[in-house]
């Protein structure tokens, strides 16, 4: 960037085109502040050249823009600025609210860190009576793109679909070494998508422009939307439980939801958008909405086929930054709580043998697994289950003879636990199915019998 990035100065924030060459696979979508530089980023979808024509062609056109308008919220929280301009085509009222959704609440985290209120500043603006219609039906073939993190959710999902005899392919965004060598131990087809930002992006944040977290998990979904049409396939499936849908309660401000983009409210309003706009055919769910973190863990526990390959770690995902050198650093709310949410459903040997070492016994821990208990602290702003599993998950194991001597669990029974009812720390009734999911219902009842077993 030539002249210095004025932050404040910025007056609109430009959706200026989008674009797919269908020979390479490869998408354009272009951003622009102001009358300022254009700032391109790609996305590359593998499997070119694709043949589209007639409503294939036009679904593909409808997820590209789509896409092009859930990215660009990587740009728009550099400045923030008061306008959003769309130049090259219109959106109805139903895309804008869409929008609207998504940018204020995804960006919920960054407003609080940097001190912004976003609640009716963001406004998309809608051309001039134009609706979209219903969405055709494409006859889409039956197969999934399981979207994989490297983590133990998603490979719930995969061995899940994998027992129900669906066929999927593992898909994921971006150059993860890690996530690769999962999908790798899957067997299974796999697909990786590839997303590089502006270059200029990074000198924006070095010159003060606003930077913070952002709702990833829609944007890598509507990626994913645009590759299973690319591909002629019906279902975008991920694996987000319902305790994303909570956030942290902060004093003063209310709830604040790292993972909104996770959440409940917007799987169903983007999954409702693809299909009454996009594909009718097109299924985006959740596989695993239905369980709590608890149950998802318990399911993850009945095999140990990916004990060596795992980690939720998040500082193994980092952009930019330090990486560990093992998949778990053993000091982040990652892996705080993947260690506590596998305790009661494993044996402690394979649990110790997957982190390298006891979390539980370190007194050094201590504040951040009071976080996670929500105890002289809010939940951490990270992907982890609700306080009151983290407090039943303790209790539990407050009653077993292998782990109630360790540092934690000893503290958590001495002091913790009289300060709490006993209907606060059964975990029975958090390992219970939910009945808000938008599974195809088929499939849903054949699950059910599944998690059940």
């Amino acid at each position: 960037m030539s002249a210095q990035f004025q932050r404040d100065a910025v007056r609109a924030f430009r959706f200026v085109r989008c674009g797919l060459d269908a020979a390479t696979g490869v998408a354009e979508l272009v951003y622009a502040f102001d009358d300022g530089p254009e700032l391109t980023e790609t996305i590359t979808i593998p499997g070119a050249p694709f043949a589209l024509a007639g409503a294939r062609a036009h679904a593909v056109e409808q997820a590209l823009r789509v896409l092009h308008l859930i990215a660009g919220v990587s740009y728009y929280k550099a400045a923030v600025p008061e306008q959003i301009r769309i130049d090259s085509y219109a959106i109805d009222a139903d895309t804008a609210a869409l929008l609207e959704l998504i940018y204020v609440n995804g960006l919920g985290e960054f407003a609080y860190r940097n001190g912004l209120n976003l609640h009716g500043k963001i406004r998309f603006p809608v051309g001039e009576g134009r609706g979209e219609g219903r969405a055709p039906t494409l006859g889409l073939r039956q197969h999934a793109l399981v979207a994989i993190g490297g983590g133990k959710d998603s490979l719930v999902s995969i061995e899940a679909l994998r027992a129900m005899e669906i066929e999927q392919t593992v898909t994921w965004v971006g150059g993860s070494q890690l996530i690769a060598a999962c999908a790798q131990r899957t067997g299974l087809p796999t697909l990786n998508l590839g997303r590089a930002l502006a270059p200029q992006l990074f000198e924006l944040n070095r010159q003060g422009a606003y930077n913070g977290h952002i709702p990833v998990t829609v944007v890598n979904s509507a990626i994913m939307v645009l590759a299973a049409l690319l591909h002629g396939v019906d279902q975008v499936v991920f694996s987000n439980e319902r305790s994303a849908s909570y956030g942290s309660l902060i004093e003063g401000t209310g709830e604040v939801n790292h993972q909104w983009s996770k959440g409940w409210a917007c799987e169903q309003a983007f999954g409702d958008y693809v299909q009454r706009h996009v594909a009718a055919d097109l299924h985006y769910y959740s596989l695993l909405r239905p369980l709590s973190e608890l149950a998802v863990a318990r399911q993850f526990a009945r095999t140990d086929r990916y004990d060596a390959h795992f980690s939720s770690c998040n500082r193994n995902f980092h952009i930019l930054g330090e990486r560990p050198v093992s998949r778990w650093c053993g000091v982040c709310p990652k892996c705080h709580f993947v260690f506590l949410a596998l305790a009661p459903f494993m044996t402690k040997p394979r649990l110790v043998g997957i982190f390298g070492r006891n979390l539980l016994d370190d007194p050094a821990q201590t504040d951040g697994f009071d976080a996670l208990l929500e105890y002289r602290n809010h939940k951490p702003f990270e992907c982890v289950g609700e306080g009151r599993e983290s407090r039943a998950a303790l209790a539990a194991l407050a009653e077993r003879p292998e782990w109630r001597e360790d540092a934690l669990v000893e503290r958590f029974a001495r002091e913790i636990r009289p300060q709490l009812g006993d209907d606060d720390l059964r975990i029975e009734p958090l390992l219970t199915l939910d009945e808000e999911q938008r599974l195809p219902p088929p499939l849903w009842e054949r699950l059910r019998a599944y998690f059940a077993a």
